[in-house]
């Protein structure tokens, strides 16, 4: 089939967005003529502009402008005007797929978990399962209209006006343009994803005695209370971050950091999109929330993901005391901390190729 207007739908978080890039460069291959674009919510808006495969940005405000269903309703009709004929829903949503369907796309591809009716293929949804990575199911919904999908590597464009942004708010803060730095987000939307806020308090701690790295907070608006308690524990030269950042800001920082440590998170595939060595950790034993499905993608990332022995995960309703994520010791990170930092000392020089460790516990 001949396919010369694609829209590309994913509308949900951070991360998602960063983890469905490789779908763009796919499609670009495979339709050098055609024109592409990707529809998002605003925030994710820098994750995609500025990515050379891409001919537009198309913006799904739902929780703004376009909240409610005659909202919704007026933007799929509005939406007809593009004429695009082939829409690629990468992340199942009523919405996403209502949106197609007004938009009068006449090939609408994507998940069957909702409104399959509405697509013109339903796809099997079975990401629960986690028997594979996110970004291989975004791949899948390509692989069936037969595109071949070799490249799979995520891209995060960091704009000139975000670094030099960032440089002048480090600067500000006494890091010069050489020092090395250190970031790490303790939040979460979740507390089931929480490390103890102590353990990064003494992971901290042991890695600026060890290291002298500088280190800067970052999280979220809603999540400053977390890094707030993280931030009083610590000594002065902590450099607080949280809710500073727009997204295309903390690509920036993130690209200037020689290592990011955090929760499991959507910073941190963009961490990766920018080539910076994650330490990640996860709690949860559920397997479409398993770091086989969600871990980050960069060579040498290390994941912490301890099985405590829980036969059903009641995620933040946990009567456990959320024992998975405290089974991951302080010694533990920072002996990861070590692994990574000892091989050069700063990012720029990093050349590590080993596969992606994943540290677990039976």
């Amino acid at each position: 089939m001949e396919r010369k207007r694609i829209l590309i739908i994913r509308t949900d978080r951070l991360g998602d967005v960063v983890l469905s890039t490789p779908v763009i460069r796919s499609l670009r291959i495979a339709y050098p003529e055609s024109h592409i674009a990707f529809m998002v919510r605003p925030y994710a808006e820098d994750i995609v502009t500025g990515n050379p495969y891409l001919d537009e940005v198309i913006l799904y405000d739902k929780y703004g402008r376009h909240r409610g269903f005659f909202a919704t309703l007026l933007f799929g009709l509005k939406l007809r005007k593009k004429r695009f004929d082939t829409a690629l829903i990468l992340h199942p949503t009523n919405r996403a797929h209502m949106i197609a369907f007004l938009a009068g796309i006449p090939e609408r591809i994507g998940y069957s978990k909702r409104l399959p009716m509405l697509l013109t293929t339903a796809i099997s949804d079975e990401k629960m399962n986690g028997q594979k990575h996110e970004l291989e199911y975004t791949l899948d919904v390509l692989r069936n209209i037969g595109v071949s999908c070799f490249e799979k590597s995520i891209y995060v464009p960091v704009k000139r006006e975000d670094e030099d942004r960032i440089n002048e708010r480090l600067s500000q803060r006494g890091i010069a343009a050489g020092d090395a730095i250190i970031t790490v987000h303790p939040g979460s939307s979740c507390p089931s994803k929480r490390w103890p806020i102590e353990n990064f308090s003494s992971l901290i701690n042991k890695v600026s005695v060890n290291y002298g790295f500088r280190i800067v907070l970052v999280s979220g608006s809603e999540e400053k209370r977390q890094v707030g308690e993280l931030k009083r524990s610590l000594g002065k030269d902590i450099v607080d971050m949280s809710g500073e950042t727009s997204v295309g800001e903390l690509a920036a920082l993130l690209k200037r950091s020689n290592l990011f440590i955090s929760n499991d998170s959507g910073p941190v595939h963009v961490s990766t999109g920018v080539g910076t060595p994650n330490i990640v950790i996860f709690g949860r034993k559920q397997p479409g929330l398993s770091p086989t499905r969600w871990g980050p993608r960069g060579d040498g990332d290390i994941v912490f993901h301890k099985d405590a022995g829980c036969k059903v995960c009641l995620a933040h309703n946990c009567k456990e005391g959320f024992k998975c994520l405290r089974a991951v010791t302080v010694d533990e990170v920072f002996n990861a901390v070590r692994s990574l930092l000892d091989k050069k000392g700063r990012k720029d020089h990093l050349t590590i190729k080993q596969h992606q460790s994943v540290i677990q516990s039976d």
